[in-house]
């Protein structure tokens, strides 16, 4: 039996969902009609036709990106809080920040976290060219590891691993990968831990660009 109310909110939601799991091109106003148990007419009424549906899920998301609170007592902190949501929200979302990036509003889409990053910048006492260029390193150093950790989710069984070339003996020849530094050897041949390198590497690359905020960057 067809549902007699539905929301323009509830059709998103659910086209949203679909788009997560499948991908845009399992999105179909039959199958989203199915998905919510009503008739394809309803969803039209709605939203109007797929391509506006398309559309509307795009500006969501282009507003869910922008829901983004700083937490922590210090600038660092805070830069640190930005970037882990940020990262986590666009890991999340792949299908549909695809999407935004087709229909050329990417820049919009991020223009929220800019802004929360410009203000800690210059609450670290950064500004002008230096706190912008802090920004932007921040900024690319996000979308630069996720782009690194989803080419290494999505690349083949290597063989061999990482694992098998570190670990000891290590080489296939039997020759330690490195001899004078086991402990070295056996961090490397073990996985590695995604949330934690983010981490490290942001906070040192945060504080060196908060340092000394009088001195240019070079």
């Amino acid at each position: 039996m067809a549902r007699t109310t539905l929301t323009r909110d509830e059709v998103l939601t659910a086209a949203a969902s679909l788009v997560k799991q499948h991908g845009p091109a399992a999105l179909t106003m039959r199958k989203l009609a199915a998905e919510l148990g009503t008739a394809v007419t309803s969803i039209y009424w709605h939203v109007g036709n797929r391509e506006s549906l398309l559309d509307a899920l795009v500006e969501r998301t282009v507003q869910e990106m922008g829901a983004i609170r700083p937490l922590g007592r210090t600038p660092v902190e805070r830069i640190l809080s930005v970037a882990r949501i940020l990262r986590r929200e666009l890991r999340e979302r792949p299908h549909l920040i695809a999407m935004v990036h087709e229909r050329g509003l990417t820049e919009r889409m991020f223009l929220p976290a800019q802004q929360a990053l410009v203000h800690e910048v210059h609450a670290a006492g950064l500004r002008g060219a230096r706190a912008a260029d802090a920004v932007r390193a921040v900024q690319f150093q996000i979308v630069g590891y996720l782009l690194v950790e989803r080419n290494r989710e999505r690349a083949p069984a290597q063989s061999p691993a990482e694992s098998d070339l570190w670990g000891t003996p290590g080489a296939a020849d039997g020759i330690p990968a490195a001899p004078d530094d086991p402990e070295l050897a056996r961090a490397l041949a073990r996985p590695a831990d995604p949330e934690r390198l983010f981490l490290l590497s942001l906070r040192a690359l945060v504080r060196s660009l908060l340092a000394s905020p009088n001195r240019p960057l070079r």
